[in-house]
């Protein structure tokens, strides 16, 4: 199926193989090596470089320049690449004019206390979207690189080029400074959500009327990983076709292979070769153009012998939810309804073009057939038109507000049905309410619209059918198939189906689009259909024949057992599968508080929290859960300390206490604070947010002494340090990140960088605006952290327990237990600390986690 979507085959290329070789007779340049670590934009980091000048170099004439990422492996003269030996042998024949290559890593944050670790900035430096990175190479990095050698300012003198993190890092540098760089490089590029490089694709389709005067190549290989954070292959191809919709003078190379430079190394001399031809051919890859006859399926012919059910039509409705809107409706009703038996239920968008027993879907017809065969149990339909704003005037059967309505993200929608449709159904009809007797489908925007009512509300509908979904940017639908990999896999069995002749337009590549969406739903072992055609177009033709094999398998009786296939995780990476324990979820610890706060664990895995009201600070024994109050105090910020004391913060009275968990004594460790929550350092120091002077503090906590160590995150709320006490990390709970600080002897905090970017909730009052992201709330919520044994840190949330891995790429996400209650902070403990506990208002859950993997 995939290879049937921009796939470009490229063989091995003697002439290439050979440059690739140290050549007898060419001149080879000099490599010269330094070290970078004064930079400001990544405080603390430090950085290996080299800097390549062709033995062509002409001090009176400007070199081309390009710039490689992750740049030691391009140099090195046996790896894969081998980019000083290509570049002597091409600039030796004439095809390429000198060029200088600088070679540049990313960052590391050396480690400065005994026994911590160094920690990789690569991630947070080339992956993050936005202009830091170019900042830090054009503001920083070359002029310290290039100091005395002279290259053109002309930006299609100048390249960019990177490998996998590195590949999509080159292509934000000219996407953000087309100024600087006119030319991109990008092997394997990591065009996936590992900070949101999803987003891409969308962006540049939004370029079509002025396309930015950026060159760029991409290299991917046919084997290339699908993982936690996306399909490379399948993001490679949708970013080739957003390039070539848009215009964009590229290259798209799909090799042999998998995440490796392999492929890319041996087919580098022809790339370079093609990336400085300014008059280089694109890749055209045609439209597919077949359009099959359509017939309807058996299933959808009216059979004399089977019972008929029938439709009724409903008085129009008048929203609420959607307010000033009005739509038509009708209910299907089969002929083996019984009252006194719940009935499925099927939900319908673009209901009368559903219904029409004439059209495409014929959908009563083929209820009637599957029902009466027994391939579907008694279901009622509900046929729902789109709305329409009863104040504009009407162009025949086009409703106005059927793009808000279907396209928008969260939860609208499924409220109206739950609050207003299915209320309204009930009056007259008994339904089931056991949401794996609920569906919910549609065709194009209807499609997506079934599966966010689906996703938002799986505790009501579990089953969705899509045709031709468009799971693209109208309204924000691209982003799902990147949610769906970082988020707990939900109780939902979801058939698609689609066409290579689907859509290619402003919005999206539907074939691709719904190809990415399939992708992530299996790796997370959902229960998942794809029906694939070649051409056809963005219609119902091959959706409605396939329509009843269709209804066939989403109504199936059998039990799905989620097939889970981790083995494209790279070291490093942190699936939510490998985390969460099968069959296990969120279970009560105590409830009927009156404000959990200040979880905290001890050695032996016991926990405490404190009931703020009570005012109760309480131990939990890790064994038989047995409970015991320990002290009578409000605090929201607890940890175990030297001399076995929990420090805990009270910011009401302005100081932080010591209390002794066996006698109960509290006494005072420093005043005129206004404590948030803390976290304990192996030397003897509190740090503490002090969220309203968004200042963090440090607290000596043998003299008492009160240090401002950083001011200026906007609400720093959660807090807590690295395994080895390293990294100190502060979670923000005005702000859209969470940040971490380097922590050094004595206390000294710095390399001060927002390197974790919270997901951020959706404001449902806010505007969905068409071709336009979802109207985010740019204040995380970010509350209380905690970090396992293996060095995952948790954040608390208004979305739920955010999770990241120690470099700070966002790992998924847990959803709120207590959707309704805040969600103020975490800690692991339990045997073995395997137990993810949490304070969610007035209760507080825990559930089994596998945290050694």
């Amino acid at each position: 199926m995939l290879a049937a979507v921009f796939v470009l085959s490229t063989g091995l290329n003697a002439d290439d193989e050979s440059l690739r070789t140290v050549q007898d007779g060419v001149p080879q340049g000099k490599i010269t090596k330094g070290v970078f670590d004064t930079s400001e934009i990544y405080p603390g980091t430090r950085r290996d470089y080299a800097v390549y000048v062709p033995s062509q170099y002409d001090p009176e004439s400007p070199a081309n320049l390009m710039v490689f990422m992750d740049g030691m492996n391009y140099a090195k003269p046996n790896g894969s690449f081998r980019v000083p030996i290509v570049l002597d042998n091409l600039i030796a024949k004439g095809s390429l004019p000198p060029t200088i290559a600088v070679f540049v890593n990313p960052g590391t944050i050396p480690a400065t206390k005994p026994d911590a670790r160094s920690r990789s900035n690569r991630s947070f430096e080339y992956d993050s979207l936005g202009d830091r990175y170019a900042n830090f190479l054009i503001n920083e990095f070359l002029p310290v690189a290039l100091k005395d050698l002279k290259v053109s300012t002309d930006p299609k003198r100048r390249a960019v080029a990177g490998i996998s993190s590195g590949g999509i890092c080159a292509f934000t540098v000219a996407w953000e400074r087309p100024d600087q760089f006119g030319k991109v490089l990008s092997h394997i590029g990591s065009f996936t959500n590992i900070r949101g490089g999803w987003a891409y694709p969308s962006l540049i389709r939004k370029t079509k009327s002025d396309p930015k005067p950026i060159q760029v190549y991409l290299q991917e290989g046919r084997d290339d990983l699908s993982n936690l954070h996306g399909n490379w292959p399948l993001a490679n191809r949708d970013m080739a076709a957003a390039l070539q919709f848009a215009g964009y003078q590229y290259k798209f190379v799909m090799t042999e292979g998998g995440h490796s430079g392999q492929w890319g190394g041996k087919e580098l001399p022809s790339a370079l070769q093609w990336l400085w031809n300014d008059d280089a051919e694109s890749t055209v890859t045609p439209p597919a153009s077949t359009k099959p006859e359509w017939e309807p399926h058996p299933l959808a012919v009216v059979n004399k012998n089977v019972p008929q059910g029938k439709v009724e039509s409903m008085p129009p409705w008048h929203s609420e939810i959607f307010g000033n809107t009005i739509r038509d409706w009708s209910i299907y009703v089969p002929a083996q309804y019984n009252a006194s038996k719940p009935a499925a239920l099927m939900v319908f968008q673009d209901g009368e073009r559903m219904r029409d027993t004439k059209g495409r879907w014929r959908i009563p017809t083929v209820f009637d057939n599957l029902i009466a065969s027994g391939d579907m149990p008694p279901t009622i339909a509900v046929f729902l038109d789109p709305g329409h704003d009863k104040s504009k005037p009407r162009k025949g059967r086009k409703s106005s507000n059927r793009g808000f309505e279907y396209d928008s993200l969260g939860d609208r929608y499924s409220r109206f049905l739950l609050e207003e449709i299915l209320p309204e159904v009930e009056k007259k009809y008994n339904l089931s309410d056991d949401p794996n007797m609920r569906a919910i489908g549609g065709s194009s925007s209807g499609a997506i619209c079934a599966f966010t009512v689906a996703w938002e509300s799986p505790d009501q509908f579990r089953k969705v059918y899509s045709n031709v979904g468009s799971f693209v940017n109208l309204r924000g639908g691209d982003l799902y198939s990147s949610l769906i990999r970082k988020n707990e896999p939900k109780p939902i069995r979801v058939y698609m189906s689609d066409t290579s002749g689907d859509n290619d337009n402003p919005f999206g590549h539907w074939p691709i689009a719904n190809q990415r969406m399939e992708s992530s739903l299996s790796y997370m072992g959902y229960d998942v259909r794809l029906d694939w055609a070649e051409g056809y177009g963005h219609n119902a033709d091959f959706g409605s024949m396939q329509f009843p094999e269709a209804m066939k398998w989403l109504w199936r009786s059998e039990t799905h057992t989620p097939s889970i296939d981790t083995s494209d995780d790279l070291r490093g990476d942190l699936t939510l599968l490998n985390l969460l324990v099968p069959g296990k979820s969120w279970e009560v610890v105590a409830d009927g508080l009156g404000f959990s706060d200040a979880p905290c664990s001890d050695a032996e895995g016991n926990f405490y929290y404190c009931d703020m009201r009570a005012p109760a600070v309480v131990r939990v024994d890790a064994k038989n859960q047995s409970k015991t109050v320990i002290a009578e105090e409000a605090v929201s910020g607890m940890m175990f300390g030297p001399g076995d004391l929990i420090y805990a913060c009270q910011g009401s009275k302005k100081r932080v206490i010591s209390i002794d968990p066996k006698s109960g004594d509290v006494n005072t460790i420093a005043e005129n604070v206004t404590p948030n929550d803390l976290a304990v350092s192996d030397e003897g120091y509190l740090f503490i947010t002090e969220t309203r002077a968004h200042q963090v503090t440090r607290i000596n906590i043998e003299t008492g002494e009160v240090t401002a160590v950083d001011v200026g995150i906007t609400r720093p709320n959660g807090i807590v340090l690295s395994n080895d006490g390293g990294t100190l990390l502060v979670s923000d709970h005005g702000g859209p990140s969470t940040w971490t600080f380097r922590v050094n002897k004595n206390g000294v905090l710095d390399a001060k960088m927002p390197t974790m970017p919270m997901r951020l909730p959706i404001d449902p009052k806010g505007e969905f605006n068409f071709n336009e992201p979802p109207p985010y709330i740019q204040a995380s919520k970010g509350d209380g952290s905690a970090v396992d044994k293996i060095g995952r840190f948790y954040v608390t949330s208004e979305l739920g327990v955010q999770i990241f891995d120690p470099t700070g790429r966002p790992c998924g996400v847990l959803p709120k237990p207590n959707a309704d209650q805040p969600l103020t902070s975490c800690v692991l403990a339990g045997p073995e600390h395997s137990h993810l506990y949490v304070t969610n208002g007035s209760t507080i859950y825990r559930r089994e986690l596998t945290v050694e993997k």
